[in-house]
């Protein structure tokens, strides 16, 4: 079941096409990816969620109903763009920020409480925002987005800023939001977050949806005709009529083979021919990176 979906939503500012008939589902409890390169449309399609902004043509659905006001209440929100009052305390400006999603100042102090010290800036409650690294920054207003408990959370570049033992922290925070019931809505440039996290993705190319799908799904479709061998002793395998060999490594007793089938060529045949050269103990389709399919259905966007 979808939590939010976007039909055909169009936004133009002046002579620019920001958006062109941009759709997508986002499934209940997932984390969904918004790709796509500078300026291909994601932000104004996540300002449009928020209401920041409206669409010109085509809706925006939540739960099933149109978008509406009061659902800003149940949508936490993480810009790309992000701003503290630098001379206000960080314990003063996160409760204020936490009230003006309705919570109490008694709930919103007890929440701050535990995710404080969860991520280890309690010691930072009484500085001001101006002390702070960019980093530790971010990490209170990531508190603030989820601190009402929405039901949809929008996490525009999250990790920017962070060093890896932060990012991973957040990472594992983001997956158990997940597991506890939210949907996420994660728009990032790093792909290999993309595989550790989302479920699913859309690409948004040039103000269009150019893919769309299962992470899983489309690293399937499009995988090259490639495969991934391993052998049980060392061999030298040699490209021929069949396959070529893209490249091999021998390591712990074992050789790892890429190959790329021939067109033409059969998987069955190719196995057999393995077969005569050492002993098999797995051969599976080589998925590509989700990098190498944003590179490879951007460019060819361009091309068209």
């Amino acid at each position: 079941m979808a939590l939010l979906q976007a039909e055909n939503v169009v936004k133009q500012y002046s002579k620019h096409l920001a958006l062109d008939k941009v759709s997508m589902s986002v499934p209940e409890q997932s984390i969904y990816g918004l790709l796509g390169p500078n300026g291909a449309g994601k932000t104004t399609l996540l300002r449009i969620i928020n209401q920041i902004t409206a669409p010109d043509s085509g809706q925006v659905y939540l739960q099933g109903k149109k978008l509406s006001r009061e659902d800003l209440l149940i949508i936490g929100y993480l810009p790309e763009e992000r701003g503290l009052y630098k001379k206000m305390k960080v314990g003063e400006q996160a409760i204020y920020l936490a009230r003006l999603k309705g919570l109490s100042k008694p709930d919103a102090i007890k929440r701050l409480k535990h995710w404080f010290t969860k991520l280890e800036i309690i010691d930072w409650w009484d500085k001001k925002v101006e002390e702070l690294s960019k980093g530790m920054q971010q990490k209170i207003q990531f508190i603030t987005t989820i601190l009402h408990e929405p039901k949809l959370l929008i996490f525009d570049e999250p990790f920017s800023g962070f060093d890896p033992i932060n990012t991973k922290i957040l990472k594992s925070e983001i997956l158990e939001l997940r597991d506890k019931g939210s949907t996420i809505i994660f728009s990032t440039h790093n792909m290999e977050s993309v595989e550790e996290l989302c479920d699913h993705i859309t690409l948004i190319d040039r103000s269009r949806s150019i893919l769309e799908g299962s992470v899983n799904e489309i690293r399937k479709e499009w995988a090259a005709n490639e495969y991934e061998v391993v052998f049980l002793d060392k061999i030298e395998l040699k490209s021929n009529g069949n396959y070529e060999v893209l490249n091999s490594d021998f390591e712990n007793q074992k050789t790892m083979v890429r190959l790329k089938c021939n067109t033409g060529s059969k998987v069955n045949n190719i196995i057999g021919d393995m077969m005569s050269q050492g002993q098999i103990e797995s051969f599976n389709p080589a998925l590509p990176s989700m990098n190498e399919i944003f590179i490879r259905v951007v460019e060819a966007n361009i091309n068209n």
